[in-house]
């Protein structure tokens, strides 16, 4: 997730002064840092100004206890302030809170809402949480095209748990003709960065496959690779 978090800095170019932007630049140092105390001060003045970057770090504060005693409500309304300003992030983790509903009531048909938001925005964990759901048929009606498209959105750009979904969905044919080298390719593919599960499952169904079969995979995905996961057909 803290590559995740990363992709707020990129925020500082539409803040309206030098000031405001050393004062984000600041609190996100700290919070990096784990000394959240400082975070929250250079963080909060920001946020209350309107700045969806700073009120996502507050979200994720006060969801987590950094700094804050822990608290999902006034987690929901720094994450809803940012959220409403189509910070991607912010949305997904929206999403999370309605669908755990722990402190905040449940409410599923709230969750995919802002999941999908985040997922047109073309973030890879909103695209791969939505298509989740459609593969469970959680919140949504069971649709595997639907989740097998979501998977390869993000798996294209470089996910790796969407690219072993995706290959899981040719394993066994959920929304797509059913294809073990093509299964293997992206179990490959994914085992590069995440290994663990992915390699499991490529190891897996080799065994059902020939060694021209394997061969042909493992072209294809160094094929893929190299095309940074645009040639992968």
């Amino acid at each position: 997730m803290r590559e995740l978090f990363q992709a707020v800095a990129v925020g500082l170019m539409l803040l309206p002064t030098c000031a405001l932007a050393q004062d984000f630049e600041k609190g996100v140092g700290a919070y990096d840092a784990g000394d959240y105390e400082a975070a929250l001060r250079e963080l909060r003045p920001i946020a209350e100004e309107g700045f969806d970057g700073a009120q996502f770090y507050l979200g994720q504060m006060y969801i987590a206890g950094q700094g804050v005693a822990r608290d999902e409500v006034e987690a929901e309304r720094w994450l809803r302030l940012a959220a409403e300003q189509d910070d991607a992030l912010s949305q997904v983790m929206l999403g999370l809170i309605f669908s755990k509903g722990e402190v905040i009531e449940q409410n599923e048909a709230e969750a995919v809402y802002w999941f999908r938001r985040a997922a047109n925005q073309d973030l890879p964990l909103a695209q791969l949480v939505l298509g989740g759901r459609y593969e469970k048929g959680n919140g949504v009606p069971q649709d595997y095209t639907e989740a097998t498209r979501l998977y390869r959105l993000a798996a294209k750009q470089g996910l790796a748990r969407a690219q072993l979904q995706l290959g899981w969905s040719y394993e066994v044919g959920h929304g797509v003709l059913q294809d073990n080298e093509t299964a293997h390719m992206w179990y490959n593919i994914s085992s590069a960065s995440e290994g663990g599960d992915s390699a499991k499952y490529r190891d897996r169904i080799a065994e059902r496959m020939t060694p021209a079969n394997i061969n042909e995979a493992q072209r294809r995905a160094r094929v893929c690779m190299a095309s940074d996961y645009q040639d992968c057909d």
